[in-house]
């Protein structure tokens, strides 16, 4: 398989990144790099309160036309703990240089107990992803019909009838 990386240039914004370890991937094959809290003291994301913006202590400039950043969830804490991203992924393009900010939400149901974050808990993940950017032309019809069509949410997904 040909090597697909590009450096990307982190600036680190938090000394205790140093001490934590710059991000990286945990694992030869991992899709996502992951991303530290940067609070001072553990906070409490309160079940279904608004999203709350944690730093990560980072930030990037990934510089290449082709390639963005999403800040996705880590699949364990989100599965576990109900700890997700406030606006699902964040997006980070390739010209941002601002700092990695997280947006944490507490999915549980009202009442449960808080989701507890110390600092230098992995709380996301940084993932890298190729971009496409089309020439987008306005028609009044369509050069080429399709089998589906205008078929909505669901269209795709009915089962054939028995026999």
């Amino acid at each position: 398989m040909a090597d697909n990386g590009f450096p990307v240039e982190v600036k680190v914004l938090d000394a205790r990144v140093f001490d934590w370890g710059i991000p990286r991937y945990q694992s030869e094959m991992a899709a996502g790099i992951d991303l530290f809290a940067c609070v001072d003291d553990a906070i409490e994301i309160e079940s279904q309160a608004p999203a709350q913006l944690i730093s990560s202590g980072i930030a990037v400039h990934i510089g290449v036309p082709d390639a963005a950043a999403m800040i996705v969830p880590r699949s364990g804490r989100g599965h576990r703990e109900g700890l997700v991203l406030g606006n699902t992924v964040g997006i980070l393009d390739a010209d941002y240089t601002g700092p990695l900010m997280i947006s944490v939400w507490n999915r549980n149901a009202p009442g449960a107990p808080p989701i507890v974050i110390r600092p230098g808990d992995r709380i996301a993940q940084l993932i890298f992803v190729p971009i496409l950017r089309p020439e987008l032309r306005a028609v009044v019809e369509f050069s080429n019909a399709s089998t589906r069509g205008a078929g909505g949410f669901g269209s795709t997904g009915h089962a054939a009838a028995s026999v």
